[in-house]
């Protein structure tokens, strides 16, 4: 499997991303300027989360507009598969790729912390080594990471079922106070209407070896491998 991670000024997760997909695949991902307009050929293309260009104007607001993004955004309608992690996610709106916003977290307060989320598919390309109803435990680092859409947009994504994953207490029940920052249905990442795209706030790339006290995030990236190797 081929995987690209898009390094845009202020991202600070592009290596943690390298690291993982490296152990997962067993070949070093392309490291891809933000202002490059090709991307070498990929099986995954990922956005990592980080700070890009500071958070100015609006978390991944100008990210969006960087050259690649064209580039990302006509892979992503041509299928090929799009992950992007917390800032990363908050570029994927920005760029139309995914609805709705992430908006400042209810406490107003960055957040950093271990959270526990209930799989919500089992049936993707990112999930197939997870069962449904599974809970796992993934980092979240953000201030900006509360999800918001419409209510049309949330009947819809409920209905089609692109919720990725909703925060959940270790029980798996979902609950106010499993809510970190406020989010909506207590969504934590969706998937776009193939399920080809994935934007999600909390780091499974964190959580990704038994050194970094968990390993629930590495099953996303051997999902992976399982699908697109």
């Amino acid at each position: 499997m081929k995987a690209s991670v898009i390094v845009f000024p202020g991202s600070n997760c592009d290596r943690d991303a390298a690291v993982v997909l490296e152990a997962a695949t067993g070949q070093v991902p392309s490291m891809v300027w933000h202002g490059d307009s090709e991307i070498p050929s990929s099986d995954l293309i990922v956005l990592p989360g980080g700070f890009s260009y500071g958070d100015y104007l609006r978390s991944g607001a100008m990210a969006a507009h960087s050259p690649v993004m064209r580039e990302v955004v006509t892979r992503a309608r041509a299928g090929t598969p799009v992950l992007g992690i917390c800032n990363g996610f908050q570029v994927l709106t920005e760029a139309g790729l995914l609805p709705g916003v992430l908006m400042r977290n209810a406490t107003l307060k960055f957040i950093c912390k271990d959270v526990w989320l209930r799989v919500e598919r089992s049936d993707t390309a990112y999930t197939r080594r997870y069962v449904r109803g599974e809970v796992v435990r993934f980092a979240i680092a953000h201030k900006d990471g509360s999800y918001f859409a419409d209510q049309g947009t949330l009947q819809q994504l409920e209905g089609e079922g692109r919720i990725a994953f909703r925060y959940c207490d270790e029980n798996g029940k979902i609950t106010d106070e499993a809510n970190p920052n406020g989010s909506r249905n207590n969504i934590a990442g969706i998937y776009n209407e193939t399920g080809t795209v994935l934007g999600l706030m909390p780091h499974p790339e964190r959580l990704a070896d038994a050194a970094l006290s968990g390993t629930d995030g590495a099953k996303m990236f051997l999902s992976l491998v399982e699908t697109l190797h």
